[in-house]
């Protein structure tokens, strides 16, 4: 379940994106939180998994018709193809209306999830 990012949830979201290269330093992910409170087209969503734990989080910039992933990252545990497919299913859950694209990061995650997607339509 996505769950939209709050100031309380500051520690969980810092240490999950804590998990994204080059994001290991304090002063770097409260920038990077920062960056998406600083504008209404960016969201940052934590993930609660079947157990109720946030175990990861995504990063999404929404405009009319696209939702560019910008980052997405999972606790080590949770890291799983079908994991990741579970996230973007709830993304793109909430923006039905819009194409789901992804950084350069995150591009083979979701060609991944594009790919199971198609074969569940044929």
């Amino acid at each position: 379940m996505l769950v939209k990012y709050k100031s309380g949830y500051k520690k969980i979201a810092m240490g999950l994106l804590s998990f994204i290269p080059g994001l290991k330093d304090v002063n770097r992910l409260e920038a990077e939180i920062s960056w998406y409170q600083d504008d209404d087209s960016r969201v940052l969503y934590l993930w609660r998994n079947e157990n109720g734990d946030f175990s990861g989080i995504v990063g999404v910039e929404v405009s009319d018709e696209i939702v560019v992933i910008r980052q997405i990252a999972l606790s080590p545990s949770e890291r799983s193809q079908i994991a990741y497919n579970q996230v973007l299913d709830e993304v793109a859950h909430q923006y039905p209306d819009c194409k789901m694209m992804g950084s350069l990061d995150v591009a083979s995650i979701i060609a991944k999830w594009e790919h199971q997607n198609e074969s569940k339509h044929e």
